[in-house]
């Protein structure tokens, strides 16, 4: 993103970056469609912090997954964006049944008169950064791996709905989010921030509840320090470091001294982010 906004300076235009929603996989393979790994917002978001001034969503439809490679280039690329520069990875495809490859988009850049940059692939502590391998480390509950690859937390969103008000009762009331659109990590306790009128820290549990005989997977954020009510309201949660997994407790004694460790790692990992527990 830094050499997009460098190139848009030296073109004298603006930087834009263009997403496809939904993935074309999901029209193309629904079954075989692998899960988000953000909401289109988070993605827009995220890409104007790291450097675009616009973001174009290319809303992806049948009908423009069978342009031909040539064609994509020509409406997309050269009548709708009128665009000076490209910037993309080495693995990028594009037209129908992915005919088009860095190659061919080479030979049309150049006929066309328009700069391109390859970016090499990233790699973080030997580690290839790619979608595949992230959603490999959050199914495993590397949350830590997972942060690191993507270079930000790793956020879940949904709409808080009505959970069995349990926490309440003992001091840790929770914000059960529903209607989750992403991948959801591995059964766990998780720590993280939940941005509301500030920034609160949080303690995410993921999973069943196995100390009072509940089997349903459920996502239960406790916001630390705040107070309100969150029903039937979108909330985005940034899991930053997993700290245990899902634990049958003995009683509701070991349960909340557990909670309060639980707590007690939250805070740390909200006050310094670089911490991180397995």
């Amino acid at each position: 993103m830094a050499l997009l906004a460098q190139r848009a300076r030296e073109l004298g235009g603006r930087a834009l970056a263009m997403t496809f929603d939904p993935h074309p996989w999901e029209l193309l393979r629904p079954s075989g469609a692998p899960p988000s790994l953000m909401t289109l917002e988070h993605r827009i978001e995220l890409l104007k912090r790291y450097g675009a001034d616009e973001v174009l969503v290319c809303r992806t439809t049948h009908e423009l997954l069978k342009l031909s490679a040539s064609d994509f280039f020509q409406q997309i690329i050269i009548e709708t964006l009128d665009a000076s520069g490209l910037i993309e990875g080495p693995n990028f495809f594009f037209g129908r049944e992915r005919e088009g490859n860095i190659t061919l988009l080479k030979q049309l850049c150049e006929k066309a008169g328009l700069s391109l940059d390859i970016v090499p692939p990233i790699l973080v502590a030997d580690q290839l950064v790619s979608s595949s391998v992230i959603r490999s480390l959050l199914g495993a509950g590397q949350m830590k791996e997972a942060v690191d690859l993507l270079g930000h937390p790793y956020q879940i969103s949904g709409v808080v709905g009505t959970g069995m008000q349990r926490g309440r009762t003992i001091g840790f009331p929770t914000a059960n989010l529903t209607q989750c659109p992403n991948l959801i990590p591995a059964h766990g306790v998780y720590s993280g921030r939940i941005r509301l009128d500030r920034s609160y820290p949080a303690a995410i549990h993921i999973g069943p509840n196995p100390t009072f005989g509940e089997q349903e997977s459920k996502i239960e954020v406790h916001i630390l320090d705040f107070t309100g009510d969150l029903y039937g309201q979108m909330l985005s949660v940034d899991l930053q470091a997993r700290i245990r997994g899902v634990t049958k407790f003995a009683d509701k004694e070991a349960l909340l001294t557990q909670l309060h460790r639980d707590c007690q790692e939250a805070r740390a990992h909200f006050a310094n982010p670089s911490i991180h527990q397995g």
